[in-house]
């Protein structure tokens, strides 16, 4: 009899066991590119770059086709925080910062029981109040002797002394150890944890932990096929936009931010300047994996793994080197595509991968889903929708036909001009309408606008700009057709701003 009530209690422990609602290790690395990911199998991946965070994506499912909506740090954390495109929640560049009842995702997982941390770059520049513990860097924050942000007694800024610092430390170390240590110690075990583990790097300037000042010494970095040769990139007699590896822009190039000799020829400036680069940028990429590493070998440790869903991204992607481009902010495949990846055990298949077209505005509603909250029952505002159908397997997720992109910051830091646009399973057609719209941050002085488009299908390295070219003109005015409407639905419309609708009315490849 007693053995029968043993039995029985070991089968209601398991039962208990079984509807524990799983942790979510949600980790993300600034300007991480997809191609710059070793399971992502780009030219790359013959270095091993991050056996790590590969192991994510090969328990786990890869997503081939993930984009953000707008290709620069705070505006992407914002669509991740509150599930919105930046004409909703506010954050169209650097300036704004999202207000604490705005950070939907982290009030949303503590009312499903979450404890709920943040450890890292934060970048919202509004404290993160709405977190149970948060340590986060102050700004930018420093690649060595980093100071963290912690809770205070007041709200920030009034908390400005409340501060951790770490000297003679690299900040990729720091954000390892503090996320290992509060797993360690959090406060309430009997709880499942929402816990994000955001890392400064590979963030430029690409300073590389010490120890790494070697890696990659004795290799020869493969560069793009677009790195020398453009092609019909672009708009014609527009090499100015954007900055650049080589010389071709004088204002800011790669070659200025490594101490290139600029008495080098063109041709030896760029290949120096882009091994450089790509060295610096990989060091610190190695950083990262590590730390990923340490973490997943503790969570294995305390047999929590399996019930963690971890998710590995970054906050946009990132050019390196493709068409002499450097940083982000394009609309072009290496700046726009993030990599994501997913391991939960329980309910994805390792080695899935999926190709359906997704946004970062799409991860809150899943990580909710997952917690819980059933999509009927989330925030109507969101702009996003639940993947939970794809690691299910099912047939009800119905992938999207097209994207929209927006870029607002006119002209600034990188010398970008403004532009919106789609970009379906086949094709990409971009708008830089070239005006600051009264973004905080942008340049004032519009630049002549002008069209892209890219049949990615025959050109999935973007090397020839069809847009004008004849015999192109319906597959044009279908994908303007298309934009225009998707922005209906967005509610992005510029009431405000009538000479982005007269420009986007008026202009033309086919006038020029």
């Amino acid at each position: 009899m007693l053995r029968h009530f043993f039995l029985f209690l070991a089968l209601l422990s398991s039962l208990h066991a079984e509807e524990k609602k799983p942790n979510i290790l949600y980790i993300m690395s600034d300007d991480h590119a997809a191609h710059a990911v070793g399971v992502y199998e780009s030219r790359f991946s013959k270095l091993n770059p991050t056996p790590n965070i590969d192991r994510i994506g090969n328990e786990g499912i890869r997503f081939d086709k993930c984009f953000v909506t707008n290709s620069i740090c705070t505006p992407s954390r914002a669509a991740i925080m509150t599930g919105q495109y930046a004409h909703k929640n506010g954050c169209f560049g650097f300036s704004e910062g999202l207000p604490a009842n705005q950070h939907m995702l982290a009030i949303e997982m503590k009312k499903q029981g979450y404890e709920t941390a943040v450890i890292g770059k934060w970048h919202l520049k509004r404290e993160p109040a709405n977190f149970d513990h948060y340590a986060v860097l102050k700004g930018q924050g420093n690649y060595f002797n980093p100071t963290f942000r912690i809770r205070g007694p007041e709200p920030w800024p009034l908390n400005t002394q409340q501060i951790v610092k770490y000297d003679e430390v690299h900040s990729t170390d720091a954000i390892g150890k503090m996320g290992i240590d509060w797993l360690k110690k959090r406060k309430n075990k009997k709880k499942p944890f929402f816990f994000l583990l955001q890392f400064k790097a590979p963030h430029d300037n690409f300073a590389n932990a010490e120890r790494y000042d070697w890696l990659y010494n004795d290799i020869e970095m493969p560069e793009p096929k677009s790195l020398f040769t453009r092609g019909n990139h672009g708009p014609k007699g527009a090499s100015r936009y954007g900055t650049s590896v080589g010389k071709r822009n004088a204002r800011r190039n790669m070659g200025h931010h490594m101490a290139v000799d600029p008495s080098l020829s063109d041709e030896d400036y760029m290949r120096e300047s882009y091994q450089r680069y790509m060295k610096k940028y990989f060091r610190c990429v190695k950083g990262v994996d590590d730390q990923v590493g340490k973490v997943l070998a503790h969570l294995e440790k305390t047999g929590e793994l399996d019930n963690t869903i971890i998710v590995y991204t970054g906050d946009q992607g990132f050019m390196l080197g493709e068409h002499d481009y450097i940083d982000k902010r394009w609309m072009y495949e290496e700046s726009m595509q993030a990599p994501f990846l997913v391991r939960y055990p329980k309910a994805i298949k390792p080695g899935s991968v999926s190709q359906d077209l997704v946004i970062n505005q799409d991860f809150a509603p899943t990580l909710l889903e997952l917690a819980g909250l059933p999509v009927s029952k989330q925030p109507a505002d969101i702009q996003g929708k639940s993947l939970v159908p794809i690691f299910n397997g099912t047939t009800e997720y119905k992938t999207r036909d097209a994207i929209y992109y927006r870029y607002w910051l006119h002209m600034a830091h990188h010398d970008n001009p403004a532009h919106m646009g789609i970009r379906t399973a086949t094709h990409k057609l971009i708008f830089f309408y070239g005006l600051p719209c009264g973004v905080d941050g942008a340049h004032k002085e519009p630049t002549a606008p002008y069209w892209e488009l890219y049949d990615l299908a025959k050109d999935p390295q973007e090397m020839n700009n069809i847009a004008g070219d004849a015999g192109t003109e319906k597959l044009f005015q279908d994908l303007k057709s298309q934009l225009l409407e998707l922005r209906k639905e967005l509610d992005d419309t510029d009431p405000e701003h009538p000479e982005v609708n007269r420009r986007l009315s008026e202009v033309s490849p086919f006038l020029n």
